[in-house]
């Protein structure tokens, strides 16, 4: 096992392979606050990619209800009782991850997901925290029951648990872009990786008999186009681009900015040790601390105030970040704010769109001349 740094847990780690950073990291930020869970992004991906046989319980994206929700069946509780007790001092995991905690010989610890545990895509769907009671009918903040949607998608790990536990080695990591795709000609379906990934992004087909994960649209990233689990966004929740580390920050990027300068968007599940490149904003109305620590690490607290912070206007940048996810289907590299407008550039310098931080509002008056026309119900 060597020693890699996780700039996520803030120390080294054990991993079975030597650190080998791609050559820039393909990743996303996704709100939870904006998240409507419409399934747009599920059945784009599901239309896409997942519409053959041995592939009708395959999501490689799905959107849950969380404290309840999960798919497979209770997940990230399973995957958290097996790691066992863990604990940061401060911004530093002092816990073990999934890689530390394994037996002598093993190289992780995991389990492999049953049949049934697929059959309930959604479970938990639009389920409050708690139990409903007269007391609770009346709206405070932050509210005592509160439910809120998290988007899932395969993280496209830094340490991928997948990539290390194949016996055959047919997933690998992209050089280019951090991609972790998977070679169905080697795979011999041992389903190692499905025990191994504790977000379970990685399924088995029953028909063909290998492994099947989220490709993170690679064809259409390599034309500077983002994913289609991106570009579909109703609610317009997600930012897609590339995540430097914290030694190669770019501020006008992004996904730098959000995860980086802001420290507005943090990782799911920190603590496993993958650093996932998949990151997302805490929702600002769920009132246990630790329920979001638990899922997002120990700067979910913050993270909520610095949003909070921006949705009042006192943070133009970071609003004007926000205001560009979905604005275009290509993918942005550079951002600017200035004049009360956001504009995000690709990787060439051109510019791709133009947005404003605030929509103008236009009223409109009640008869119109030129068509001799009311706009308004007159009954």
């Amino acid at each position: 096992m060597a020693k890699v740094f996780n700039w996520q847990l803030n120390r080294e780690m054990t991993y079975r392979f030597e650190e080998a950073r791609p050559q820039r990291q393909a990743g996303a930020v996704f709100d939870t606050n904006k998240c409507i869970a419409c399934q747009t992004c599920t059945m784009a991906c599901k239309t896409t990619w997942t519409s053959g046989k041995g592939q009708e319980f395959m999501f490689w994206n799905n959107v849950e209800t969380k404290p309840w929700g999960s798919y497979p069946m209770a997940w990230d509780v399973k995957i958290l009782n097996t790691l066992g007790a863990q604990s940061w001092d401060g911004n530093t995991y002092t816990g073990k991850t999934i890689f530390e905690s394994a037996e002598q010989g093993e190289y992780h610890v995991g389990y492999l997901p049953d049949d049934m545990d697929y059959a309930g895509p959604n479970r938990g769907e639009d389920e409050l925290s708690s139990v409903m009671s007269e007391e609770k009918f009346y709206l405070k903040m932050p509210h005592d029951a509160w439910f809120f949607y998290l988007p899932r998608i395969c993280n496209h790990c830094t340490y991928p648990a997948c990539l290390q536990s194949c016996p055959r080695t047919s997933i690998y990591k992209r050089p280019e872009d951090g991609i972790v795709l998977l070679d169905q000609s080697r795979c011999r379906g041992y389903r190692e990786c499905v025990r191994a990934c504790p977000y379970k992004k990685v399924m088995y087909n029953h028909v063909t008999r290998v492994s099947e994960k989220c490709v993170l649209c690679y064809p259409a990233v390599e034309k500077g186009v983002q994913t289609r689990c991106m570009r579909t966004c109703i609610g317009k929740i997600r930012t897609f681009g590339f995540v430097s580390p914290p030694d190669k920050v770019r501020e006008d990027n992004p996904v730098d900015f959000l995860v980086h300068v802001r420290k507005v968007a943090l990782p799911l599940l920190p603590q496993l040790g993958l650093e996932p490149n998949i990151y997302y904003i805490p929702p600002i109305h769920v009132g246990s601390q630790a329920f979001l620590r638990m899922m997002f690490g120990p700067g979910a607290e913050q993270a909520v105030a610095t949003y909070k912070n921006a949705m009042e206007g006192n943070d133009p940048e970071l609003l004007g970040v926000l205001m560009l996810n979905v604005s275009t289907d290509r993918i942005i590299h550079k951002f600017n704010v200035s004049n009360g407008q956001v504009a995000g550039f690709g990787e060439n310098g051109q510019e791709l769109v133009r947005v404003p931080l605030k929509e103008p509002t236009i009223v409109r008056p009640a008869f119109d001349p030129t068509l001799a026309v009311y706009r308004y119900n007159t009954a």
